[in-house]
């Protein structure tokens, strides 16, 4: 099934729904002004001109996490091998990033597709919001908040993530899983005697966590904490992020 508002033609191309005929913004995500060079401009309009290829590169700009070449192919409605070209000649271009699945499956590691971070933003995202977020995390830090007031601030943020999901029926611990994929964790759960580890695939804040630790991972354990509370049915047992140097992940316990 093709994603919301995409139709693939008779050759495999994506057609007409995602062309934009106006100018894209091709300042750097989270900056004001040109990319590069004239040159490069050019190479990435050229690349973007093509109908699939600005298909896929909304898929990956609207999705909070990197993406496999199925799962985009799949929201497209095209073969894997129809992408898989597209999606190298867009990694070329600087476009896009490419790391390994390491979540563990049996065989090759699958790539993973994300922006790159000098990427074009095209208007999706109001270019402001990191540098606001920059700001915001300086000015918390000049005005010595510490780890507590800002897992404080996460709890009321999980708290409110869980009302949206007070009608499941679901087991806390899913719900808990399903709302940190929804945020771009890319999480990877393991159940073994009673409590599931959750690992962090991925981490949306990884840029500001890693100039600010004690704050930014405060404010996901704080997300988290407040979260399961409001569910019900499971606790937080343990913690790690980036200052325990260890993969980042959580261990819930159902109750």
């Amino acid at each position: 099934m093709g994603g919301a508002g995409s139709t693939a033609g008779s050759g495999g191309e994506v057609t007409n729904p995602f062309y934009r005929s106006g100018p894209c913004y091709l300042g750097r995500a989270g900056t004001i002004g040109p990319v590069a060079s004239a040159e490069h401009r050019l190479d990435l309009l050229k690349t973007l001109g093509d109908n699939t290829r600005y298909a896929i590169y909304l898929e990956l700009a609207r999705s909070p996490r990197p993406l496999a070449t199925s799962e985009i192919a799949d929201s497209l409605g095209l073969h894997p091998n129809t992408v898989r070209p597209h999606l190298e000649r867009m990694r070329d271009v600087g476009l896009l990033e490419v790391r390994p699945d390491t979540r563990g499956a049996v065989g090759r590691p699958q790539k993973m597709y994300s922006l790159a971070a000098d990427a074009p933003s095209l208007g999706l995202e109001p270019p402001v919001f990191p540098m606001l977020a920059r700001m915001l995390l300086d000015l918390a830090g000049d005005a010595g908040v510490g780890g507590e007031p800002a897992a404080a601030a996460g709890r009321a943020q999980g708290r409110r993530l869980a009302h949206r999901r007070a009608a499941s029926a679901r087991p806390c611990v899913d719900l808990a899983i399903g709302m940190l994929d929804e945020l771009g964790f890319d999480p990877a759960a393991v159940t073994d005697d009673g409590a599931t580890t959750v690992a962090f695939g991925h981490c949306p804040f990884a840029d500001l966590a890693e100039s600010n630790p004690d704050l930014v991972c405060s404010l996901h354990r704080g997300l988290l904490e407040g979260f399961v509370d409001e569910v019900g049915g499971a606790r937080m047992d343990d913690f790690h992020d980036l200052a325990d140097r260890a993969p980042c992940q959580v261990a819930l316990v159902a109750d």
